[in-house]
């Protein structure tokens, strides 16, 4: 999956003779030459058409040959003009108001939403949403063939003279047209896959099973398919909201259309024997995460026959210049219309412009061999666990040519024999190696089965060590190892010691993923970085030794831990572990003491903790879903709720130990997708220690003295300004996505994104254990919550936020921040 991942971002990197028969790209003008946006052009004599986008500007193209094209806007009389020739480029359509219409009103701009004929249609559509398609039967299933092409586009000349493809000149061979916009593209990689698709309406649930599997030799196994899936979501036109990239788009059939969207009723036709009404809609507001196009409807179910849409260039997203999309259906009988064809086509690159260059992706999604209301046992749909099926992914050529629902073109078919041969050619794996690096952080060395990394680990600074250097190596023979062993050692140049950590885990079954694991870390941390913890033995708060902090980072502990645990999986997105840990705990600091009283008078002290501990985790992560199979999985980026406890008992006395206690704590995550609104993420943890213990075992609330945002933090607080041995945090967080800022003029073209949110927690210190604390430390409990909040701008140049936060309360503490401000780089669609 790794591999898949790079290829793509490689080929992205980089892209920093046609076939057809007619081309014709240019502009569609009034008299005054001002654009005509979302104008109807059409071949005549065909059902080759497209809309003009907002700009006026339009590309159409056929392997026929035509030598007429019909323009049309509402307002306007047909117009059709002669090409000149067979590729037109820079042609120019002038629209003139005729006098028959000029009592016809115009739309142009905002639509009206009163005597709208197109909205009364609108509003059949969503009597009858629910009773079209396959929503309309008790259970469906189907075949479905998908086929995903990943394309460089806007290859000219220069590009093709680069130093960086000599050598590689073979692959400008295949050089071919859009369609869509027009633009020279260059295929790179093409995977296909073969499924059976099962619902359920009535208990709603679905399952896909997967066939057949082929890709163009950048891998391969479910990780292709998956990563497929994250990128290009399946989609229901009629769902209020349509997911893409991570961001929520109004769809131009939701209840909420009119609020963002201008409708207009073009046209009548009748297609397959159906009378249809052809409805134009673009948006009413820039900057929105809106599209334009135009939509076929069946003038008595209303259903949908046809629609073409795609995004406008003003729309707030990154990474991504167009988005098209179209979606065909088909007449089962008089009243049920069947999804028979989706394509989806997008343009990725690093800016907007008109002449960058980026990399086309491109699903084709067909469908056949609808059923309806044949019930299945609910045990049918239960999701496995861990389930892996090799020959899905061995099909033979013959298979293929047999079972695939259309003939591969002739660029197509060349995608596969041209990766193959690059993959051979050592200046394309230099490159390949280069961004791998930087995609995954660690240095693959193939010949040892060895990754080196990770890099971005490898400086770090802190009051106790000072410079820190960190080199860490792990095996990996492929994504879906069973096993797998890393380690590292650092090196701090001002306390002149080496650290350094170990673990292993091994993956005993697979359908249920019970593994085992275990390892030692002798570091120097600070434990106050978070609330919830794991006993995963390598990880390691950046705020243990972040360049760039703010105020005193000297509150370090010297760790010594050691883990054996076993996990499973028995129902898919639950897992449960069981562990052992064994601690000692002592200061690394001059100015920072973990001592405590050992006695009742209060004489006698002990600066080291050393502590043996079971635990009882429980992770619940319902929608998540992951790639590969291995013994470490990759999640897709994709919201989903969790729900994690953990149980630990402390005893006393086993191996030297100094505690008995027990400690319980709960976290929970959920993340709330509110349309057109964003995204809020609330998160709550809860935990609370039954019995008596020292500082370094106290739950410190978790603050941030550093530069960046830290999830799970508090942004104002000092490391150990309070400590609980109790206590509640509940955090609220939304992204409006740019909702308001897209109503801004002046803010409107930089796509920048608000942020807001809250953070609070509640804590309470026990008497027994403020009375063996020895440590100089004043504990101090938020038996007031404390509260923060904090608002922040995002997509600042594409890659970077920045949060202000302000303390509500508690603004009298000496040596604290009552408002910071704190950045993060990442990239976002």
């Amino acid at each position: 999956m790794r591999k898949n991942f790079t290829l793509l971002i490689l080929f992205f990197a980089l892209s920093i003779n046609s076939f057809s028969q007619t081309k014709v790209s240019g502009m569609v003008v009034d008299n005054s030459n001002q654009p005509i946006p979302y104008a109807n052009l059409v071949f005549k004599g065909s059902n080759t058409g497209v809309v003009s986008n907002e700009d006026g500007r339009f590309y159409i193209e056929s392997p026929d040959n035509y030598t007429e094209l019909v323009v049309s806007f509402v307002g306007f009389p047909d117009k059709t003009v002669k090409l000149p020739e067979k590729v037109n480029y820079d042609f120019k359509v002038i629209l003139t108001e005729g006098n028959a219409l000029k009592e016809v009103k115009i739309y142009a701009g905002k639509t009206s939403k009163k005597n709208n004929p197109a909205l009364d249609i609108l509003r059949k559509i969503w009597e009858r949403r629910r009773k079209n398609g396959i929503k309309m039967f008790k259970q469906y299933e189907y075949e479905k063939y998908e086929k995903v092409e990943f394309d460089m586009n806007t290859i000219d000349s220069a590009f093709m003279k680069s130093k960086i493809f000599k050598g590689m000149e073979f692959v400008f061979k295949n050089i071919d047209t859009s369609k869509v916009t027009g633009k020279t593209y260059l295929p790179i990689f093409i995977n296909e896959s073969l499924s059976d698709v099962y619902g359920d309406n009535q208990n709603k649930r679905t399952r896909e099973i997967l066939k057949a599997n082929k890709n163009s030799g950048l891998g391969s196994g479910d990780g292709v398919n998956m990563f497929i899936k994250d990128l290009y979501n399946d989609f229901d036109i009629y769902d209020n909201y349509l997911n893409f990239f991570d961001k929520s788009f109004t769809s131009p059939l939701s209840r909420t259309g009119i609020d963002v969207y201008n409708y207009v009723l073009a046209d009548t036709a009748v297609i397959d024997n159906k009378l249809c009404y052809n409805i134009i809609f673009y948006p009413r507001r820039k900057n929105e995460l809106t599209f334009k196009g135009d939509f076929w409807v069946n003038d008595t179910t209303f259903a949908i026959k046809k629609i073409n849409m795609a995004i406008t260039k003003s729309a707030n997203i990154n990474w991504v210049k167009d988005i098209y999309l179209e979606q065909e259906y088909e007449v089962l009988n008089d009243s049920v219309f069947l999804p028979t064809r989706d394509y989806m086509m997008s343009d990725f690159a690093l800016r907007k412009k008109e002449e960058s260059k980026g990399v086309y992706g491109k699903r084709t999604t067909l469908y056949r061999n609808f059923k309806f209301d044949e019930k299945k046992p609910d045990k049918f749909y239960k999701e496995e666990v861990n389930y892996i099926d090799n020959q899905v992914y061995a099909k033979t050529n013959e298979y293929w040519d047999e079972n695939r629902f259309e003939k591969l073109n002739k660029d197509e078919k060349k995608i596969y024999a041209m990766i193959d041969t690059l993959k051979t050619v050592k200046k394309f794996k230099r490159l390949y190696s280069l961004v791998s690096i930087l995609g995954s952080g660690y240095i693959e060395m193939p010949k040892y089965h060895l990754d080196y990394g990770p890099i971005f680990s490898t400086i770090g600074n802190n009051e106790v060590e000072g410079l820190r250097l960190r080199a860490g190596v792990r095996t990996y023979f492929g994504p879906n190892d069973l096993w797998r062993l890393q380690g590292y050692t650092a090196y701090g140049f001002k306390d002149n010691k080496v650290k350094y950590g170990i673990s292993g885990k091994w993956m005993i079954d697979k359908k249920e993923r019970i593994i085992i694991s275990g390892g030692n870390r002798r570091d120097v941390e600070q434990i106050g970085a978070s609330l919830t913890t794991t006993n995963d033995v390598l990880g390691r708060s950046y705020a243990s030794s972040g360049l760039f902090t703010t105020g005193s980072n000297g509150k370090l502990t010297n760790i010594n831990l050691s883990t054996l645990a076993v996990e499973m999986e028995p129902i898919k997105n639950i897992i449960f572990q069981l562990g052992f840990s064994y601690r000692t705990l002592e200061s690394a600091s001059d100015i920072f003491k973990l001592d405590y009283y050992t006695d009742a008078t209060q004489t006698t002290t002990k600066s080291d903790v050393t502590q043996s501990e079971i635990n009882l985790q429980v992770e619940l992560t319902p929608k998540k879903r992951t790639i590969g199979y291995g013994v470490e999985r990759r999640d897709i980026d994709a919201p989903f709720s969790r729900i994690f406890v953990n149980y630990s008992q402390g005893f006393k006395g086993f191996i030297n130990s100094d505690f008995s206690y027990q400690k319980l704590q709960l976290y929970y995550k959920q993340p709330i997708i509110i349309g057109a609104l964003g995204r809020s993420n609330i998160t709550m943890e809860l935990g609370k220690t039954f019995g008596q213990i020292p500082l370094g075992l106290m739950s410190v609330v978790p603050g941030n003295q550093t530069l960046f945002i830290i999830d799970n933090t508090f942004s104002n607080l000092n490391f150990y300004e309070f400590v609980a041995d109790q206590y509640a945090t509940l955090k609220w967080e939304h992204n409006f996505q740019g909702k308001i800022f897209a109503r801004i003029p002046f803010l409107r073209k930089l796509n920048l994104r608000e942020i807001v949110g809250v953070k609070g927690v509640y804590g309470t210190v026990s008497d027994e254990n403020r009375l063996i604390n020895a440590s100089g430390l004043i504990y101090q409990a938020p038996e007031k919550p404390y509260w923060e909040y904090n608002a922040g701008i995002g997509n600042i140049f594409k890659v970077f936020r920045i949060d202000f936060a302000w303390r509500a309360n508690y603004r009298d503490i000496p040596d604290t921040n009552n408002f910071t401000i704190k950045g993060s780089f990442g990239f976002y669609f």
